[in-house]
């Protein structure tokens, strides 16, 4: 944050109306300064729906989000986040998603100050606690990226303190941004209450949901990382002051206490319309425009899942970067990924007398969770089982899946809707599903366990999506199996490529650094079809050799998509180095950088 200076832009623009429409009758945007704006109710509304452009969008879930690079993944190339799965990051002298929340914190920030000197006749109560839930996900994000940075709450200027301030701790950001969260649910309206045209906006649901994932975060992270990436704050680091072991127990009950009031709001449901798009509702729920995105004709208008999200339409907001492309090529799942799916019979594979091995190309797809079928099959032939000589293995990032999450509906095919960037599929942050699954978790994490009564009202909803029977405490005692390991598989796979879910999850479980380790494969070879088959596989395409690795059915050789030696994640990759621009005597670097 020091030595950024910011600048407010004139134009605050409205959720998708153009520019020039907010200004009509108002003073000539050439003159509208800091000085003269926020002194109508209605310049606070519009500057509260510009800040929704400061959220995760399309373009950002391409680079540090969706699970590029990590172990879930199957592709990788130099650069980014499949560098950062590695642990290869280095610091660098800018790094934008420093420099941009600033920016977006310093416009927060003043239209809070002109909020305490308002003293117009309409309420804005509700503008200003849309404000801070804003300050408060913008912070959120420079804490997990980089731990402690300097909480600045008001608008800054050249002789600012704040600009040669040291880092405050993460506990200390924490708990402003909780805070700011409970202002923010105070204040704003219930889902219920928000009119059709304004959804999308926030509501004390969201604002309920963002503050458990908060809590959930913090109080694992202070469970399994402690003050490990804290740094002494003399040396490196921003120090660990506000650590406070005792609030993890509180922490953990307050998530449970959020989630419940969601879950039983009446608000939300999950979207499950198996029955009209051939058990496909994992697929079509996360590429929704008009009725024509989808064999059911079922349009955004049918989605109660979501609570927050980046909101996108086709005439005022596309996506506007390369989506179905980027998520064809680079989401293709890991061997890990592929075999962390269920049998139908709600067992792992290695346990299941339903799976049928890897011989076929389609044996393994059998008697699966239908998330796999929604996520792993061709876009250009959703849900059909890729068949033996359909996936020729020929080179390069071609290790044996397709990726069809988040996809345009037959992307680049017959019947295409949507050509590339311009999708315009709203963007989950937050949905009931990863509601279901923060209760549980912070359940099991106080107790130890959840009841039969508590897995029906949670975990077990998402299972009956995939297709899976329900599980109980007498179900997983008679099948070897914990509740631990099923919580975090339902992560894994239902939060698939969101919200860098897998990252934030290994890191804050304190298992990044063996997790991430890990050698990465594809598809097996040993025992199947493709050994010693040229028509379907030419071994000298690859960089690796096949590797031997713990399969559905044994130790087998699988393609070998990046070895564990080139793998050297660490503590120290926990967070992202400060950019360098900012560092000096006061302002410390992250430890290892």
């Amino acid at each position: 944050m020091k030595k950024i200076i910011y600048t407010i832009i004139p134009c605050i623009l409205t959720l998708f109306t153009a520019c020039e429409d907010d200004f009509i009758d108002l003073t000539p945007p050439a003159s509208i300064t800091d000085n003269v704006y926020y002194n109508e109710a209605e310049h606070f509304l519009t500057g509260t729906n510009r800040f929704y452009t400061n959220l995760m969008g399309w373009r950002d879930d391409q680079g540090i989000f969706s699970d590029h690079g990590s172990d879930l993944v199957g592709y990788f190339e130099e650069g980014g986040m499949q560098e950062y799965g590695r642990g290869q990051t280095l610091s660098e002298l800018n790094d934008d998603y420093y420099t941009d929340t600033y920016e977006a914190l310093r416009d927060i920030n003043l239209l809070l100050e002109r909020a305490e000197a308002y003293n117009g006749e309409d309420s804005i109560a509700e503008y200003v606690a849309a404000a801070k839930f804003h300050r408060a996900w913008q912070y959120f994000f420079l804490v997990q990226r980089f731990g402690g940075v300097t909480i600045v709450t008001k608008p800054l200027d050249v002789n600012s303190a704040e600009l040669s301030a040291p880092r405050n701790s993460r506990y200390e950001v924490v708990a402003q941004i909780i805070a700011d969260l409970d202002a923010a649910i105070a204040g704003l309206p219930n889902e219920a209450n928000i009119a059709s045209e304004d959804k999308g906006k926030f509501s004390k649901e969201a604002a309920m949901a963002f503050k458990a994932d908060v809590l959930l975060h913090e109080a694992t992270w202070m469970k399994y990382v402690g003050t490990t990436t804290d740094g002494d704050g003399v040396n490196s680091g921003a120090g660990s002051a506000g650590f406070d072991a005792s609030k993890i127990t509180p922490y953990l009950q307050e998530v449970v206490t959020l989630t419940e009031a969601v879950m039983n709001s009446g608000t939300f449901e999950l979207w499950n319309h198996n029955d009209v798009l051939n058990d496909l509702s994992s697929n079509f729920l996360f590429n929704l425009e008009g009725a024509d995105s989808n064999p059911g004709g079922l349009d955004k208008a049918t989605n109660k899942e979501f609570i927050l999200y980046g909101k996108y339409d086709f005439t005022f907001r596309q996506a506007g970067v390369l989506v179905s492309h980027v998520y064809n090529g680079r989401l293709r799942p890991s061997r890990k990924m592929m075999d962390l799916f269920l049998c139908s019979d709600g067992l792992p594979i290695n346990e299941s007398p339903l799976f049928q091995g890897y011989f076929n190309t389609q044996d393994e797809f059998q008697n699966r969770d239908k998330r796999m079928k929604a996520y792993f099959t061709s876009h250009l032939n959703l849900g059909n089982v890729p068949q033996t000589g359909d996936v020729v293995l020929n080179g390069t990032n071609n290790f044996g899946y397709f990726n069809s999450k988040f996809m345009s509906w037959n992307w680049d095919g017959p019947g295409a809707i949507r050509a590339t960037m311009t999708e315009s599929y709203d963007l989950p942050l937050l949905r009931l599903a990863e509601v279901y699954l923060m209760y549980a978790e912070a359940l099991y994490e106080l107790n130890g366990s959840l009841t039969d009564t508590q897995m029906d009202a949670s975990i077990n909803l998402i299972k009956e999506r995939a297709g899976l029977p329900a599980i109980s405490n007498a179900f997983l005692a008679a099948n070897n199996m914990d509740i631990e390991t099923e919580i975090k598989r339902e992560r894994a796979i239902e939060l698939y490529a969101e919200s860098a879910s897998r990252y934030t999850d290994l890191r804050r479980w304190g298992v990044a650094e063996q997790e991430l380790g890990e050698a990465v494969y594809g598809a097996v070879i040993e025992g199947t079809v493709y050994e010693g088959n040229a028509a379907l596989y030419t071994p000298g395409s690859y960089s690796y050799a096949p590797e031997a690795t713990t399969t559905g059915v044994g130790e087998r050789e699988c393609l070998l998509i990046q070895p564990a030696s080139t793998r050297n994640f660490s503590r120290d990759n926990y967070l992202f180095p400060i950019p360098t621009s900012q560092v000096d005597e006061t302002f410390l670097q992250n430890p290892g950088y």
